[in-house]
């Protein structure tokens, strides 16, 4: 499924693959529509009506991922009505293991998300993700998101790698294509994103896995880098 031995990189995706993805599930088809009718006195189904097709009209662009996009557009605090449900905010299960178990093994751990600096702070204080990585870049430090070909090429500028060292982990179909696309030589799929929600059909060609117990036996084997590389 991964091979371990020919890695020195390992670029993690965060909702979704580390973090629960039901928190932001929730927060965008739940909890901000409620707030959204309560601010313009909308019935609540008429708030929904309104604002799921104009998010979903930004799906695979960086406004989709933007808070202060999201904030302006809607005249909302986007960052203050996240909080407000934070504390949904979780691993996904096994996920502190696997982190580990990465640590141990020498590998460069980079988280690289698409998530906006300002819920990007707000996940790592309740989280202490931070804490368990090398590094962490967000896709609007580049100014493109990773479903973007050209994104690749420009994350070199912020963390060097090698292509061919390198393993991708991400929940998101389009985002392990284009970085395969870009050359990336190994990508894993997440199925279970959502804990709230059933698993997706396997990509036919990613390898995939439903949680990170599925390769934690075979990251603990592979031998931990030598010293000083």
């Amino acid at each position: 499924m991964v091979d371990w031995s020919s890695l020195d990189t390992v670029f993690l995706d965060m909702d979704g693959t580390l973090l629960d993805l039901h928190f932001d599930n929730h927060f965008w088809l739940e909890h901000l529509p409620a707030r959204y009718a309560q601010h313009y006195d909308l019935h609540p189904q008429e708030a929904k009506d309104r604002l799921i097709p104009m998010i979903m009209a930004e799906r695979g662009s960086l406004n989709w991922y933007c808070t202060d996009y999201w904030s302006e557009r809607l005249s909302l605090d986007i960052t203050g009505l996240k909080a407000e449900v934070g504390d949904r905010i979780g691993y996904r299960p096994h996920v502190t293991d696997f982190l580990d178990a990465l640590s141990q093994s020498g590998l460069h751990s980079v988280i690289v998300t698409n998530c906006h600096p300002d819920p990007l702070a707000l996940k790592l204080k309740r989280t202490g993700l931070d804490t368990r990585v090398d590094a962490i870049v967000s896709s609007h430090q580049l100014g493109k998101p990773k479903e973007d070909p050209s994104f690749w090429q420009d994350l070199q500028k912020v963390t060097p790698y090698e292509a061919d060292s390198t393993l991708m982990v991400d929940d998101s179909f389009p985002v392990l294509e284009s970085a395969l696309a870009a050359g990336i030589a190994q990508c894993l799929a997440v199925l279970a994103p959502d804990s709230q929600q059933e698993a997706r059909q396997r990509h036919p060609e990613i390898p995939c896995i439903h949680h990170f117990d599925e390769v934690l036996p075979a990251l603990r084997q592979r031998s931990p880098l030598p010293s000083g590389r």
